[in-house]
């Protein structure tokens, strides 16, 4: 089974999705559809995609309803992920009262680099831990878009949480951190219960649509976490072929989506 874990839901209909006044960042609006969910399914078709997570937007803020009309609609072929405000005191209820309506809400995320903070400036903070924490309890996979300046600090919180999944996305954006920070997230891999998604290659390359010339640098990402803690996102699957050519082709897939299909509750 092929699942990917990266499609953001924008829609071009603000009446009924309007982004939230605390939005992390301006999204290029010319680029919505008014039924996001149907162009994505057409990706799908065209990839070879058979479940995906719906990553629910930044610019939404804590406002998940177009997520969860996605999830309404095909119940069979997505999960979905929610976010919420480290500093608003009603957050971790707000997410538990989310999945209790929801159970296809099977992440939440914190997002923290040195683009923004307007959601987070520590993973110190007494809010940010709370809902990590609740989330954990939930059984949620706790999705991270941070920079690598965070590495050191979430360890800290591994340490108190151990059990609880932690999915890193694009690479923890190594452009916009150095190598001494860098290795702080290498070392995240020391933890069972850390992934690392092969996703945003973009953001730091434009060798479209393979990015080979950062393969380099993704061989060493991919053989600190190894096979069984990698997943796929974003990008054409073939980018899987291309940074992971010395896997086996059974270690491929488990990253194209077997990882996802043991740790999330995907429909056969």
């Amino acid at each position: 089974m092929q699942i990917e874990w990266n499609a953001h839901m924008f829609s071009s209909d603000f009446s009924r999705y309007p982004l939230h006044s605390r939005a992390a960042y301006a999204p290029d609006q010319s680029q919505f559809v008014p039924d996001p969910l149907a162009l994505y399914m057409e990706r799908m078709n065209t990839e070879g995609i058979d479940r995906a997570v719906l990553v629910h937007p930044e610019p939404y803020g804590d406002d998940h309803r177009l997520v969860l009309d996605c999830l309404e609609r095909e119940p069979g072929l997505f999960l979905g992920t929610s976010l919420y405000f480290p500093g608003d005191p009603d957050a971790s209820q707000k997410l538990t009262n989310l999945v209790k309506s929801q159970p296809k809400i099977i992440s939440t995320r914190f997002h923290a680099h040195r683009k923004t903070t307007a959601y987070l400036k520590s993973f110190a903070e007494d809010g940010v831990r709370a809902i990590w924490r609740t989330a954990g309890e939930l059984g949620l996979v706790i999705e991270l878009h941070i920079g690598p300046e965070f590495g050191a600090e979430i360890a800290d919180i591994m340490r108190l949480y151990p059990d609880f999944p932690v999915l890193i996305d694009h690479f923890a954006e190594p452009q916009w951190g150095t190598a001494i920070e860098y290795v702080d997230i290498l070392r995240l891999a020391d933890f069972k219960n850390v992934y690392m998604k092969i996703s945003g290659l973009g953001h730091f390359s434009d060798d479209a649509p393979f990015y080979a010339d950062m393969r380099p640098f993704t061989r060493w990402v991919v053989d600190a976490f190894g096979p069984e803690r990698l997943v796929w996102g974003s990008g054409s699957p073939k980018i899987i072929d291309t940074h992971l050519d010395h896997f086996t082709a059974d270690e491929r897939a488990k990253v194209r989506g077997g990882n996802l299909q043991r740790l999330l509750p995907f429909s056969a």
